[in-house]
């Protein structure tokens, strides 16, 4: 192994990432290393790590070779390995862009979501085609403390709770993931969402990411949130047959979020790469035991 490892870090919305490229997948990424890699004070310091292989090269996402030529291998901050992360994807975008693996325009990265197709905009911004959300059936409640509320069952490849709530203080500090019920409907645990309006198709919300606690933004939790609130304002755009859009705000920004009448959803907003260095090989070794 190389003494030195390369590493990027990037944003999107202020939801932070370590990008390690690793075209042949030759890194033994364990989750104690992610966990590691993401330790904001012995650490590099980021909400997830960002993978970067072929999907040639990675048995998870050699089926999609032919679609995309890159796979994004995710991991939550504690080392998990998670289904998908919008926000995660547009900075996944923007360092091909930076190295040269793509340029502007459309093109797929393939993720264990599935195949995505983004748009790199001469602006900046960078619109990822986040699928259809499916909405399971069933009653689900959400509590922060003493008090809970109802939550709308939402799965954008990974599953979402979204709760509206008066105030986003009710959320409370968001450290530890706020309960749910019935246990059933998220045997793997859940991302939780708590949305206030802002105004005509526009909310604010806060984010409980499962495996990481609570986030800057959430891209695939944004989308959710879009869903749940179109829902509920009787805004369906397969009932409308109107695509319908909201700005969701985050902590960390602001994203505009799109369903079409097929059920398409799209994800716009910006994503930045903020530095690159390397890594201690040998302190990788050790973190990873």
């Amino acid at each position: 192994m190389s003494t030195r490892i390369a590493f990027l870090k990037g944003h999107g919305t202020e939801n932070d990432f370590v990008i390690v490229p690793d075209p042949e997948n030759a890194l033994d990424l364990t989750p104690a290393a992610v966990a590691a890699l993401c330790d904001r004070r012995a650490g590099i310091g980021g909400d997830g790590v960002l993978h970067v292989v072929r999907s040639a090269a990675h048995p998870e996402a050699r089926h999609m070779a032919d679609e995309a030529e890159w796979f994004m291998d995710y991991r939550n901050g504690d080392g998990s390995i998670a289904e998908m992360c919008g926000n995660g994807t547009r900075v996944f975008a923007r360092y091909l862009q930076r190295v040269g693996h793509v340029a502007e325009g459309d093109i797929t990265i393939a993720t264990r979501g599935g195949v995505k197709r983004i748009h790199l905009a001469k602006d900046g911004d960078v619109t990822v085609g986040m699928g259809r959300a499916r909405l399971p059936e069933g009653d689900v409640t959400v509590s922060v403390g003493e008090r809970s509320w109802p939550a709308r069952n939402v799965n954008m490849g990974n599953p979402h709770a979204v709760a509206f709530v008066d105030d986003l203080a009710q959320a409370g500090d968001l450290l530890a993931p706020p309960p749910f019920s019935p246990a059933a409907a998220y045997p793997d645990g859940v991302n939780v969402e708590f949305v206030v309006d802002r105004g005509p198709r526009h909310v604010a919300m806060r984010v409980h990411e499962r495996g990481s606690g609570e986030t800057r933004s959430c891209g695939t939790g944004a989308c959710a949130v879009a869903v749940a609130t179109a829902r509920r304002d009787g805004a369906d755009p397969a009932v409308t047959g109107t695509p319908v859009t909201y700005t969701v705000d985050v902590p960390g920004g602001r994203l505009v979020i799109t369903e079409r009448p097929d059920g398409e959803i799209e994800m716009t907003g910006p994503a930045v790469i903020v530095a690159e260095g390397e890594i201690d090989a040998k302190w990788l070794e050790n973190a990873a035991r």
